[in-house]
């Protein structure tokens, strides 16, 4: 019995890992950022390769590149804007179309953020 307990597991965790690996951030993001008073609705265009994240930024800021990773539900995204270190920290929803977390403007305003996936026409 503790054999096939062991391998149900081990087929059922397989299949989790592989749902979360399905999930592609590949498209246009538009977020909503709360810094304190503040708020903002920049948007981010991304491409997913694997774990790594790259594209663009738009918002108040002006236009950058960004960099990133995915691994599992947990997502970063990194860009530079007026000479600050920008970081968003977040995990996407199982479905790929939400992603909340936090976010850290170079230590001059940090707060939170949902971005929202926006469907392909």
């Amino acid at each position: 019995m503790k054999k096939t307990s062991i391998f149900l597991f081990a087929v059922v965790a397989l299949l989790a890992t592989s749902v979360l690996a399905a999930v592609d951030l590949t498209g246009t993001w538009n977020c909503k950022v709360v810094l304190g008073e503040q708020s903002g609705t920049p948007t981010f265009v991304l491409k997913q390769q694997g774990e790594k994240l790259t594209g663009t930024y738009s918002g108040a800021l002006g236009d950058a590149p960004v960099t990133g990773t995915v691994k599992g539900s947990d997502v970063t995204i990194d860009f530079e804007a007026s000479g600050a270190q920008i970081h968003y920290a977040g995990k996407v929803d199982k479905d790929g179309k939400k992603i909340e977390g936090t976010c850290d403007y170079g230590g001059q305003a940090s707060g939170t953020f949902t971005a929202t996936k926006k469907e392909s026409k």
